[in-house]
């Protein structure tokens, strides 16, 4: 994939998962699931985000948060990624593990016709990202390998 402002200048793995990251972060600030985010954005932003990405990893990702929030009218919501069964997940992944879990899976299962803006769109919108945000069951921490087979046989 290339930059939409420096048409010689490749979009990185180091870009999407920045992408991740931040998706991550604004969805559990805001109380929403990812693909929420993801959507409401929608493509073209996102192109321009994953774009600018080699700038936005030096902003501190709380302003990058709150701009996003704010640029994209992101709304509260009531799903809490945090209220989890403490006898079952006594520590709740940190956002930057969770961004390189997604940014994975989006590897794994790129298909040869579409970039990472496209992959993004797809993975965050399949059902199996409900099972993988539900901190209750292990799905999170496997291999990344075993969440790609999961993502292509259509679940665990």
């Amino acid at each position: 994939m290339t930059n939409l402002y420096f048409p010689e200048e490749e979009i990185t793995k180091n870009d999407l998962y920045f992408m991740c990251y931040m998706v991550e972060r604004v969805a559990r600030k805001l109380k929403q699931h990812n693909a929420y985010v993801v959507n409401t954005i929608g493509e073209a932003e996102l192109r321009h985000l994953i774009s600018v990405a080699n700038v936005l990893h030096s902003v501190n990702p709380m302003q990058v948060e709150a701009d996003w929030i704010t640029e994209y009218n992101l709304q509260q919501g009531t799903f809490d990624i945090t209220a989890v069964d403490k006898n079952l997940c006594e520590q709740i992944p940190a956002a930057t593990a969770m961004g390189k879990v997604y940014m994975r899976l989006i590897l794994a299962t790129l298909q040869p016709d579409e970039d990472y803006v496209q992959a993004m769109l797809r993975v965050y919108n399949n059902p199996i990202c409900e099972v993988i945000d539900n901190y209750n069951a292990s799905a999170y921490y496997e291999p990344s390998y075993v969440i790609a087979r999961a993502y292509n046989d259509g679940g665990f």
